[in-house]
């Protein structure tokens, strides 16, 4: 072994299973974090509905004034 090591315990006597749950975590800290899927914006979020026609009193203007579905 010429390399110099990775990993040194300097203090205390740790066990494989303390080296091997060390390793993960700093393997799992310098992997990068997985892409998030895509949000589709939320309809009630949308502006676009702000721009909307103006509602008509008549027979069926209620459902005309609420969001489309």
């Amino acid at each position: 072994m010429s390399e110099k090591p990775f990993l040194q315990v300097v203090r205390g006597d740790a066990t494989p299973a303390e080296i091997a749950a060390l390793i993960a975590v700093l393997a799992a800290r310098g992997a990068p974090a997985p892409a998030a899927p895509a949000r589709r914006a939320s309809v009630w979020t949308d502006r676009a509905r702000l721009a909307r026609r103006p509602v008509r009193p008549g027979p069926g203007a209620w459902r005309a004034s609420a969001l489309p579905g």
